[in-house]
């Protein structure tokens, strides 16, 4: 490897031969079985067939009279139809004995229809009277057989598959494994993540800046990225790593996790040792990549485990993390690589300026549905990533783009 300390690129990498690299290279992990309750937000390794229809008993969609349905034809408010009032119906309790020509039952919601009804008749045009013969049931509209009736399999079927492999699971989707009776899914693994912070002059978050030291943001913003996309990291507190090789190697081969994010430390300072000691005790797979920010950006493996160098400066570190760390880490936990955020089509109002051959992330304003880059936008300045609603990549192959063109943006 060419030490490139104080040199300087001699190359960068695409961003597409970099991704394709790494699509190529990163997979899922394997499977693990965890309870139902602790799999919302997983992503399923398995189908999940029914082993029971859903109801699996004929239930009373409404609140009112379970009934045989031809015995109320004919009824109307004006000469309503009599039935006798035999017993009850509620949600858990069988109703014992069968329904006898001209009785109803009073039943709520949920509740299991007795044998021999096949029909609800909703409360609202019913009158509970009490006759000569005992309680009885004033009935002033007809129902139709099967009315207000939850039909066996209504819900799901037996058999069929009520989740998917590969599915990440929402909060409706392990509602509906419940209900068949799952107890626990088969889901991917999330991966484990080590956050290395580089850099003698940082301070830990929660820490008030102080003479030539800073605090670390960097480590805040990756935690909660690593959050949103399936990943563990090793708690609140990173680990810190001086500038000295040495510390950085220890550091490295130290980490047992899944992957390792790496923050500063892998530029072409002096004591920028990341790249160095990666191709030491490891792979350096690419280092150097032609985008904008992040171009010091790079990633390997030790092993077959992806290490990401992602560069000091907090926004080349988040678009570094975005182009490279997140699809990556995504992938390993089952989920789909691309960029999870929500996407609209704006006109640019202010001409977004690019180069050839680099691939340019562009933080914007979006104005009802025009567009226009923020005019601060160093690498350093994450306030810009706040104050932006989004960002637009700009593709290697164009210069940017003019006044009234059309852009996606991708939302903050």
């Amino acid at each position: 490897m060419r030490d490139v300390r104080m040199r300087g690129f001699r190359a960068r990498t695409s961003v597409a031969d970099a991704v394709a690299l790494l699509e190529r290279r990163v997979a899922a992990l394997g499977a693990e079985r965890v309870p139902i309750r602790e799999a919302a937000g997983r992503v399923a390794a398995e189908d999940v067939v029914a082993r029971v229809s859903v109801p699996h008993f004929a239930r009373a969609a409404m609140d009112g009279y379970a009934v045989v349905g031809e015995s109320t034809f004919g009824a109307t408010s004006y000469a309503p139809i009599l039935l006798t009032l035999a017993g009850d119906a509620r949600p858990g309790r069988l109703h014992p004995g069968s329904l006898k020509a001209g009785e109803a039952i009073a039943i709520t919601t949920g509740a299991p229809i007795p044998d021999g009804a096949d029909a609800v008749i909703m409360a609202e045009h019913t009158e509970e009277i009490l006759g000569p013969g005992g309680r009885q049931v004033r009935i002033s509209e007809p129902v139709a057989p099967g009315k207000h009736v939850g039909h066996i399999g209504e819900d799901v079927t037996e058999g069929t598959i009520v989740v998917a492999r590969g599915r990440l699971l929402r909060p409706q989707d392990v509602g509906v494994a419940a209900s068949v009776g799952v107890a626990e899914l088969d889901v991917v693994r999330r991966p484990t993540v080590a956050i290395l912070v580089t850099g003698d002059e940082l301070l830990p978050p929660g820490s008030v800046p102080e003479g030539a030291r800073i605090v670390d943001a960097n480590s805040v913003v990756l935690a909660a990225l690593v959050e949103r996309d399936g990943g563990r990291h090793g708690g609140a507190t990173p680990r810190y790593v001086a500038d000295q090789r040495e510390a950085v190697e220890q550091a490295l081969l130290g980490a047992t996790e899944d992957v390792i994010l790496v923050s500063g430390g892998s530029s072409v300072g002096p004591e920028d040792h990341a790249p160095g000691v990666l191709a030491e005790i490891g792979e350096l797979a690419v280092h150097g990549v032609a985008m904008r920010p992040s171009s010091p950006a790079g990633f390997g493996f030790l092993g077959t485990r992806p290490v990401f160098l992602l560069p000091g400066n907090p926004v080349s570190c988040l678009c570094a993390y975005e182009f490279f760390a997140g699809p990556a880490l995504r992938a390993l936990g089952g989920r789909a690589r691309a960029w999870p955020h929500a996407r609209r089509t704006c006109r640019v109002a202010s001409k977004i300026v690019s180069e050839l051959g680099r691939v340019d992330y562009v933080r914007v304003k979006v104005d009802g549905d025009d567009v226009r880059p923020i005019m601060t936008s160093g690498a350093s300045i994450l306030s810009s990533t706040t104050r932006a609603d989004g960002v637009v990549i700009v593709a290697s192959e164009d210069e940017g783009y003019g006044e009234g063109e059309h852009v996606e943006v991708l939302l903050y």
